[in-house]
């Protein structure tokens, strides 16, 4: 990574910047992912200015709100639109949430390609794909996606109770075809048992009370599920939170009724289903995980995963508003690892083109290639790179026009014949990428890509870009050597005072 961007960084061109104001070309790169970018830098702080600004008024507008109150004969909507409280936007816990959106999808491909994955596939562990699903009656246990949410970051907490560190990985949330929600989990297993990290720790602080090193005696730790390994753990962990909530609140209506629940057969049955089918731990899976893209590219379930989409798409009990999953995909315990390189406006212009013809192509596993006499059939293949795209397919000689309408009859317009309507059928398209110039692209390895690059940018340079290279290279010896022959002048002279003196 270091490497890649220092050598980007040192034959990029001087002049990349100039002082002026507008978009700056940068080349941002991660482990898996290489994106050109055009921010406008000056605009960007001009807009955080503005905001810092807005705070006091905000404020001032609250303090307004809250001493002058509701007037007389007002009713509430009304005050709360004179004073600016209710915006035209539909808030977030009203809206109702139907599907996995499109720039969700981007954006968990793009930081999932970003991610620095060395902590968690360090000492050669291997990684697993963890399932966690709900029972067969799901609705009562997971109402609405903030249960489900809790579910998951309760088990995070219990996770770090019993096995002593931290939850690290990438969870997935998705449904399957009766509706019920699950998460996709990939991190890497512990080994042990639950709860040994606690007994050694309790060792520790027993051994040092009875050398007199504690004033206090310890007490031990209680783990639930403890010396369980992680399968019968997860299952039984699992299979505890799910249910912690409707057996409280059948509790809860037995002591209060003082009669036994009519739920608790039903609960108890899909419980212990529950406890033998609910979640699944799967190493194959996990084996696929050997690099940024291949992460990214199996949780967003693209290209042959298209049957799958069905797992996108919200059940009918969560559509109503304030009942939606929320975010559908997350990570803990790992953080980004990118760099960043400002380029000129030329070689922004050539990387991007690069990458454009570069990606216009993808190779695949043909087991029909001939490899030549007495070999294996079999190899990859560079084909034109295409995606599936939805368009509308009208009868030949009635295409509506732009305003929706075949015909327009009367002088005025008042009357309208009615549009044909279109067939609607897939088809594959051009993939093309980096058109503006910007865009990103996932890779295996964006490091060695970014040092291709470089090299390529520097044989297509022309001799006069070469020269001013050199020329302001020349200028910052020039000048470094100036400003260090600055700083000795006054040592120079107080030298020379003392030494008079």
């Amino acid at each position: 990574m270091d490497a890649a961007a220092a050598m980007l960084a040192d034959h990029a061109s001087p002049l990349a910047w100039q002082g002026f104001e507008g978009p700056r070309p940068r080349l941002v790169f991660g482990p898996g992912m290489v994106q050109m970018v055009r921010p406008d830098v000056a605009r960007r702080a001009r807009t955080e200015v503005r905001q810092q600004e807005a705070v006091p008024k905000d404020a001032d507008a609250l303090a307004a709100w809250l001493v002058e109150g509701q007037r007389d004969g007002e009713s509430y909507e009304e005050f709360e639109i004179r004073l600016g409280r209710v915006s035209g936007d539909v808030p977030l816990t009203e809206r109702e949430i139907t599907e996995w959106s499109q720039k969700s999808r981007t954006n968990m491909i793009r930081v999932l390609s970003s991610l620095d994955w060395s902590p968690l596939f360090a000492d050669w562990a291997l990684p697993a794909m963890s399932t966690l699903t709900y029972p067969g009656d799901w609705v009562p246990v997971a109402p609405d996606g903030k249960t489900a949410k809790g579910h998951l970051e309760t088990f995070f907490k219990r996770f770090e109770r019993a096995w002593g560190a931290e939850w690290m990985g990438v969870w997935k949330f998705e449904f399957q075809r009766r509706g019920a929600p699950h998460f996709h989990l990939l991190s890497v297993p512990p080994s042990g048992t639950a709860g040994a990290f606690a007994d050694a720790a309790f060792a520790d602080r027993m051994a040092a009370f009875e050398r007199g090193e504690r004033s206090s005696k310890p007490r031990r730790r209680t783990v639930e599920h403890h010396g369980l390994g992680f399968k019968e753990w997860l299952s039984a962990t699992w299979t505890d939170i799910v249910f912690a909530a409707i057996e409280d609140d059948m509790d809860a209506a037995e002591a209060e009724t003082g009669e036994p629940d009519p739920r608790r057969e039903h609960v108890a049955e899909h419980r212990r289903r529950h406890l033998g089918a609910g979640t699944n731990v799967s190493f194959e899976k996990g084996a696929k995980a050997s690099d940024p893209k291949k992460v990214a590219v199996y949780f967003a379930k693209h290209g042959s995963f298209k049957a799958k989409e069905y797992q996108h798409v919200v059940p009918e009990e969560w559509r109503e508003p304030g009942k939606g999953p929320g975010r559908f995909w997350g990570y803990r315990g790992v953080k980004k690892l990118i760099r960043e390189v400002e380029l000129a406006a030329d070689d922004a212009q050539f990387v991007a083109r690069t990458l454009r013809r570069l990606k216009s192509r993808t190779r695949i596993w043909d087991p029909t290639k001939d490899n030549g006499p007495g070999k294996r059939k079999g190899g990859h293949r560079w084909i034109k790179a295409t995606r599936v795209v939805e368009v509308r397919r009208y009868p030949e000689g009635l295409r509506p026009a732009y305003s929706g309408y075949s015909d327009v009859i009367g002088l005025a317009g008042a009357l309208y014949a009615a549009g044909p309507k279109p067939r609607r059928r897939k088809v594959r398209r051009p993939v093309r990428r980096f058109v503006r110039p910007a865009g990103f692209t996932v890779e295996n390895n964006a490091p060695e890509l970014v040092e291709t690059l470089t090299r390529a940018l520097l044989a297509c340079r022309g001799e006069d870009v070469a020269r001013v290279h050199r020329t302001e290279q020349v200028r910052q010896i020039v000048r470094r050597r100036r400003l260090d022959r600055a700083d000795e002048i006054p040592l120079r002279m107080a030298l020379a005072r003392a030494a008079q003196e």
